[in-house]
């Protein structure tokens, strides 16, 4: 049986701050801390005390700080993947995010929509985004470690999330899941079937 959280880094100042995420490295804010605190909580709580744990993490600051204080709730140590980050935004990242609205360039109902030229210099098209995402995924599932844990962000969980069930990178277009600051997502390999299931999406129960 492999269990496989996936912990969207809480509120970080760029949420508060108005500005575009992506690749700017923004720091988690004072509520962000003790979001973070509580998840660590929560995944000490639902994991088996002599249980092996993996923890996975992207290398932007927001993200990284999250699974440090998760591995001192957990007694393991962080391995960094920078494959986990958020989809990067090229020259909006750090800016006013109505600078980006303005500019933003969204993807047609049809046709190619993974590829996308979102008009903006230096963005990642959601299909470099699946890639690295995909990869990352599929790294963390060789080990045998039945209880993993990753940090990374709101898009790039989304693609997580479609490499999990086994959807074809070029089918993932249209795939939008919502993830909240926070929020914990389980999903679990049975080891007679070998399904894959989501049991929780996106709990954010610890926070409240």
């Amino acid at each position: 049986m492999r269990n496989l959280y996936v912990v969207t880094h809480p509120e970080a100042t760029h949420h508060v701050d108005g500005l575009v995420g992506g690749w700017f490295d923004s720091d988690l804010t004072e509520r962000g801390l003790d979001h973070a605190g509580r998840i660590a909580e929560a995944l000490g709580g639902r994991l088996p005390a002599d249980a092996a744990v993996e923890l996975f993490s992207s290398d932007l600051l927001r993200a990284r700080r999250t699974a440090e204080i998760i591995g001192k709730q957990l007694g393991v140590g962080v391995v960094i993947d920078t494959d986990l980050r958020e989809k990067s935004y090229g020259e909006a990242g750090g800016r006013p995010q109505a600078w980006l609205d303005e500019r933003f360039v969204p993807p047609p109902a049809v046709g190619e929509r993974m590829r996308h030229d979102e008009g903006v210099l230096g963005a990642e098209t959601k299909w470099e985004l699946a890639v690295r995402a995909y990869a990352a995924l599929e790294r963390i599932l060789r080990s045998e470690v039945g209880h993993q844990v990753v940090v990374t962000h709101g898009m790039t969980a989304t693609f997580l999330l479609a490499a999990w069930i086994g959807m074809p990178i070029d089918a993932a277009g249209l795939v939008g899941f919502r993830f909240s600051a926070g929020g914990i997502t389980l999903l679990r390999e049975d080891d007679y079937f070998h399904n894959r299931g989501v049991v929780h999406l996106d709990d954010t129960s610890h926070l409240t």
